[in-house]
């Protein structure tokens, strides 16, 4: 009879700690996807914002105002494999904790500009902390859920950062009608309540033995920083200053020399920006190719459409938004699709495919749009198009890049890719600068816009045929 309470007690404890031990996973699952959705959030929802905050900032040209992005996107590139040394020195917890906070400082920031200036400074501020924020996600949610659990850790960071991306057009357009600065507003209290959880829920996510990590190669990353900034300076300023001007050749000049020192710099570090031994790699160096060709059209393609719909058919914020919601809709759905063709095809031919499809759909908009809206028509295959190449290709394309690498060099491997991208990000939005430049009527915009929608297509067919390249990995039928 005494025995009785005795056995009781340990099978009611184990279920206590077990449901603890649930509502702490959940919460720190929670906490890391707000850190993943508000930064991705970020690289989709200033687009729509561009004319609004062109007009708050008189004289601001489309050539001023794409230093918005491209300055986040530099800085983010630059500072993606630093911010990875740091988790493994000094955790991941720490990192995350420590980017989130800078990243919801310099939302706060934003949204106080009063210049272009200042606005362009904030937004560098916060891609120091989304760049903190990018490599400690998945290494977290890989602790919080452990190695039995893997595909869990990463279906939730591909439906946050799936969620941010579909949704962050109509977000905007929502938030820019009450007033441009809310689009970076509405990170402070996700930000806030993220940073008091996360201090009490995160696994510190340090690296195994007592050695530390080597210390990044932070002159690396300054290198490649200046090196990109001076690429894309010498891109959009040349109409203005012309192409054959000092301060043009110059500026590219300048980064060929950066790049040499960089590659020099990281063939001599022990812990270098750019891990020159993968890139003897033959497949992650041609993934690599495709991957900044696909981002220069992704940038291109979501600019594109923003601004034609704002500043030539005279949209609202919110119109804009939805109309590019039936596509960025689509694309959470279409990343199990993709999984299904790439059982069925491999991934290189889903490349070439998906590739192929957004081609087809930059084209349709070149052939097809008009000044005169007329959305469902002109405008709404385009979108569909392209989203559904997006949706079938990103996938397939990121894993591409890794599938050759040592287990140990996987992390290294994808930070790397992930820069390579944010390069490709800037390159496309510059490019579109040029060819957008300031047309002076409505004819002359179709035209500068058409050039940029043909631009967008070729360095979609670019990707494809570039893919093309790689080992192939069709299964074979039985």
């Amino acid at each position: 009879m005494t025995t009785q309470p005795v056995t009781g007690r340990p099978a009611a404890q184990p279920a206590g700690e077990n449901a603890r031990r649930d509502r702490r996973r959940a919460l720190a699952a929670g906490t890391i996807s707000a850190g993943i959705l508000i930064s991705t959030l970020d690289l989709t929802i200033v687009n729509v914002a561009f004319p609004a905050i062109g007009a708050d900032f008189k004289g601001a040209s489309v050539a001023d105002l794409s230093w918005i992005l491209n300055g986040y996107a530099i800085v983010f590139a630059a500072l993606l494999i630093p911010a990875g040394r740091f988790a493994d020195r000094f955790g991941m917890k720490n990192v995350f904790l420590a980017g989130l906070a800078v990243f919801t400082l310099a939302s706060g920031l934003c949204a106080a500009s009063g210049s272009v200036d200042a606005l362009n400074a904030a937004r560098v501020l916060q891609a120091v902390g989304a760049a903190a924020l990018g490599p400690t996600s998945m290494g977290l949610l890989m602790v919080t859920y452990g190695p039995d659990q893997r595909a869990k850790a990463m279906r939730v960071w591909a439906t946050a950062a799936g969620v941010a991306a579909a949704s962050g057009p109509l977000v905007g357009g929502v938030l820019v009608n009450v007033d441009w600065p809310w689009i970076f507003l509405v990170n402070l209290p996700v930000g806030v309540v993220a940073l008091i959880v996360g201090a009490k829920v995160l696994a510190p996510g340090r690296a195994a033995g007592d050695k530390k990590p080597a210390m990044p190669d932070l002159l690396g990353s300054a290198l490649l920083a200046a090196a990109i900034g001076l690429l894309s300076l010498g891109i959009v300023k040349a109409p203005d200053w012309g192409w054959g001007s000092g301060r043009v050749l110059g500026s590219l000049a300048g980064a060929v020399v950066l790049v040499v020192l960089l590659l020099v710099r990281s063939a001599r570090h022990t812990s270098p920006v750019v891990d020159l031994a993968l890139l003897r790699i033959r497949d992650f160096s041609i993934a690599n190719i495709a991957s900044a060709l696909y981002y220069m059209s992704f940038a291109a393609t979501v600019l594109s459409v923003s601004l034609w719909c704002q500043d030539i058919w005279g949209w609202s914020a919110l119109a804009t938004g939805l109309a590019m919601a039936p596509g960025n809709l689509m694309l959470p759905f279409l990343s199990v699709l993709s999984g299904k063709l790439v059982a069925r095809i491999g991934q290189v031919l889903s490349i070439v495919f998906g590739s192929t499809v957004i081609a087809l759909g930059a084209a349709w908009w070149a052939l097809a749009v008009g000044v005169h809206a007329n959305y469902v028509v002109a405008m709404l295959p385009g979108v569909l198009l392209t989203r559904i190449g997006m949706g079938l290709s990103l996938a397939p394309l990121m894993g591409a890049s890794t599938r050759d690498l040592p287990p140990a060099s996987v992390a290294t491997g994808s930070g790397l890719n992930n820069m390579v991208r944010q390069v490709g990000f800037v390159l496309g939005v510059s490019i579109l600068v040029v060819l957008i430049g300031s047309p002076g009527g409505p004819d002359a915009a179709l035209t500068a816009f058409r050039h940029g929608w043909w631009f967008t297509a070729a360095a979609s067919a670019a990707t494809a045929l570039t893919a093309l390249a790689l080992r192939s990995d069709r299964p074979r039928n039985t």
